[in-house]
């Protein structure tokens, strides 16, 4: 500061009137300056303390942008048919194919409009949804070679990670470029009950990055730009439709649990075990009550029963375990262990649904509870289209990709997804003709001979010195032999299979993929039913292969599960050389077939 600078702040003052006083004044003016001395120098280091930083920042900042020019592309501003409702979405595969929201995709038709950032609006074609789980698959159309985004590990997300939301809030995006926003992870394995509906958010991922109306369906990248989640709801009750500073995303690892499952087509449920659950007064997580026609009851699981594990987590609260259970489709057989009097038991337990089929039906619904999306700010009029104005605004050149069916939220893709797989059981040969008396016979595990015998009129097998027959009169089906889980009546749904596929069942559809109970790899799967039977078939990923069903006579009995150990050539057909029959958790009986008679109709 300058004298002059100084003399006019000091008129401010009252001036000492005596020599000691102007000392001290002169005193205090000295220590004035060393102080501004001191604090000049200061400055100057923390300015190139803040230099020497600049790189660092700068080399962050680009990462940043480098992840999000990356990632972008994929991101989809999901606008519905005829201007109605919309949000966001992001694509998984070259192909299309498309994740979001199901409350975003139940308000937009089953056709929608979505942009990318290259400018352009694409048509898009619902695929299936998970009604319970808020998820819903959508197919883009035009191109099959889509930028998309790479999936990540969920169960890699720790608290305080850096985290990406990206999407389309309240549908501002109208030029298809996403907004972001930038937070971290502030919760992980967060369970959110359902909100006056059966949605449910189990597992989560809780972040502060801001998600407000119109970011549903979204995708949450982590720091590295791995798609870790899809973000869908808010904390926003009583806090108005804005950020609150708690959002929840899905977590990408249970939504590729399903995921197949919504690429047949069909509105998806999620599991239970039939069994219901409390903690005890010592904090052990405990079975409240169980269904007995559970396989969980039927495989050993009682009440009072302490839950150890589930799919390979150990189980420490109540919560714990819904958000496990939640992540998983209905219909998975997984590990369970649990301890009675200090003895630990473990089975596999087949999964029940949580909802009945009419719970799933209504394809329109738009619940309650959640974000949901707002108005799109060019629409007129009160936001209603009549059917006929969405069946017009349906592009023409797409119209065969969508078939209605009971069920299934678009039954096309399931047809796509069926004639995939049955070749596979196709190039073991023709038996269409062959509705005469089939014989096999060869020689069990333990070397004994045995000769089974499939007709129209009945099954028999006959073994060591012991006969099991079951008519084919409609009279009920049996466990027969006694303890396979009725093997008879599985090989007579092997003959059906190979002599008329779908047409020899009355209920014939893709389901998903599943762990193979004997294996573990994961094997797509067709189910059918006829006359109450249901029967799993599975195929093989690497290499495609059938190899092997699951037959479970009435709904509350253990299947018979048949596999292949080997197929072999017998003539100019190809047909199991090896049968690995399986039921209850445990095997029954090996049959190395010898030899194959199948004859015609006399």
């Amino acid at each position: 500061m300058s004298t002059p600078d100084r003399s006019t702040h000091c008129s401010m003052l009252r001036l000492p009137q005596n020599a000691n006083a102007l000392a001290n004044l002169r005193v205090s003016a000295a220590l004035r300056q060393l102080v501004l001395a001191t604090l000049v120098m200061l400055a100057g280091g923390i300015h190139q303390n803040a230099s020497a930083a600049d790189p660092i920042v700068a080399k962050a900042e680009q990462r940043r942008v480098d992840v999000l020019k990356k990632i972008s592309p994929a991101v989809v501003a999901i606008f519905g048919n005829g201007g109605q409702g919309g949000g966001s979405g992001v694509v998984i595969s070259a192909d299309g194919y498309a994740l979001s929201n199901f409350h975003v995709t139940s308000g937009s038709g089953n056709f929608m409009k979505c942009g990318l950032n290259d400018g352009v609006l694409y048509d898009a074609v619902i695929v299936g949804i998970d009604p319970t789980g808020d998820v819903a698959l959508i197919k883009l159309l035009g191109r099959d070679d889509f930028p998309f985004a790479t999936i990540g590990d969920s169960d890699k997300v720790q608290v305080g990670d850096w985290a990406y939301a990206i999407g389309n809030p309240f549908l501002l995006a109208t030029d298809f470029h996403p907004t972001v926003t930038y937070g971290i992870v502030s919760g992980v394995h967060r369970y959110q009950y359902p909100a006056g509906t059966f949605l449910e958010y189990a597992d989560c991922i809780q972040v502060d990055s801001s998600i407000n109306p119109g970011n549903s369906g979204g995708p949450l990248f982590n720091d590295a730009g791995e798609l870790i989640g899809i973000n869908g709801r808010g904390s926003f009750e009583k806090r108005g439709r804005v950020n609150s500073g708690a959002g929840y995303a899905i977590s990408i690892n249970q939504i590729m649990h399903f995921l197949d499952h919504l690429r047949s087509g069909r509105i998806v449920d999620h599991a239970t075990l039939g069994a219901t659950v409390t903690s005890d007064e010592d904090g052990r997580v405990v079975v409240a009550s169980i269904l007995e026609s559970s396989e969980a009851y039927r495989r050993g699981l009682r009440r009072d029963d302490e839950i150890v594990s589930f799919a390979g987590r150990n189980i420490r609260s109540v919560n714990q375990f819904k958000n496990v259970l939640g992540i998983y489709p209905k219909g998975w057989r997984l590990p369970l262990t649990y301890r009675r009097e200090q003895q630990k038991y473990s089975i596999q337990a087949r999964l029940r649904g949580v909802h009945t089929k009419a719970d799933l039906m209504p394809k329109e619904q738009q619940p309650q509870g959640h974000p949901g999306q707002p108005k799109n700010p060019h629409e007129d009029g009160d936001g209603k289209d009549t059917a006929e104005e969405k069946k017009d605004a349906t592009p023409e050149a797409y119209r065969h990709m969508f078939v209605e069916k009971d069920g299934f939220a678009n039954y096309w893709f399931n047809e796509q997804e069926q004639k995939r797989l049955l070749p596979m059981i196709t190039r073991w040969g023709d038996f269409a003709n062959l509705n005469g008396l089939w014989k096999i016979t060869g020689q069990t595990g333990d070397a004994d001979k045995f000769s089974l015998t499939l007709s129209d009129r009945g099954l028999g097998l006959q073994m060591r010195n012991d006969v099991f027959f079951q008519p084919l009169d409609g009279t009920d089906f049996l466990d027969e032999p006694p303890g396979s889980g009725g093997l008879l009546v599985a090989m007579h749904q092997l003959r059906l299979m190979l002599q008329k596929q779908a047409n020899g069942f009355s209920e014939f559809y893709y389901l998903g993929s599943e762990p193979l109970d004997l294996t573990g790899e994961m094997v797509d799967v067709l189910v059918t039913t006829l006359t109450g039977v249901e029967t799993r078939w599975y195929f093989a990923r690497n290499p495609a292969a059938f190899v092997g069903m699951s037959c479970q006579i009435t709904e509350d009995a253990e299947e018979c599960e048949v596999y292949f150990g080997t197929v072999d050539q017998f003539e100019d057909r190809f047909f199991p050389g090896q049968i690995i029959v399986r039921s209850g958790g445990r095997e029954y009986l090996r049959l190395n077939v010898s030899q194959l008679d199948l004859a015609k109709t006399p």
